[in-house]
C-alpha cells in the first residue's frame, strides 16, 4: 500500500474507494479511546475535518501535552515520523502531525476494508 502523499490525495482516494465515512468514524473511535473531547459529524467535510482536528492538535501541544502523546499512541503514528518534525513553529507542527494523524488512521481503514 503507498501511503497518500498529501491531505488531498488521502481524501480524494478515501472517497474514491467510498471509505471517507470509515475514517471519521475510525478517527472517532481512537479519539475517544484517548480521552479527547471531539467527535466528527459522518458528513464533515474534509476541510473542515482538517481544520478542527488541526485546532484541537494545537492545543494539546501547547495546553494538554499528555493528552497529545496519548492521542498519538492510540492512533499509533510512527515515532520515527514524529521526530523527524520540526517543533519550533507550533502551528506547522500541528498541520503535519494531523497530516500524519490522518494517514495513519486511513492506512487502519485502508486495512481493514482490503482484509474484510
Amino acid at each position: 500500500m503507498a501511503l497518500p502523499a498529501n491531505f488531498e490525495d488521502l481524501i480524494s482516494e478515501a472517497n474514491a474507494l467510498e471509505l471517507y465515512e470509515k475514517l471519521i468514524i475510525q478517527l472517532n473511535k481512537d479519539l475517544l479511546l484517548a480521552n479527547i473531547d471531539l467527535e466528527f459529524n459522518r458528513e464533515t467535510l474534509p476541510t473542515s475535518l482538517k481544520i478542527v482536528l488541526q485546532e484541537t492538535i494545537q492545543h494539546l501541544i501547547q495546553h494538554r501535552f499528555t493528552d497529545y502523546l496519548n492521542l498519538l499512541y492510540q492512533i499509533d503514528v510512527s515515532e520515527h515520523k514524529i521526530r523527524s518534525l520540526d517543533t519550533k513553529d507550533t502551528l506547522r507542527l500541528s498541520e503535519e502531525v494531523t497530516f500524519l494523524m490522518l494517514q495513519r488512521e486511513w492506512q487502519k481503514v485502508w486495512y481493514k476494508n482490503m482484509y474484510k
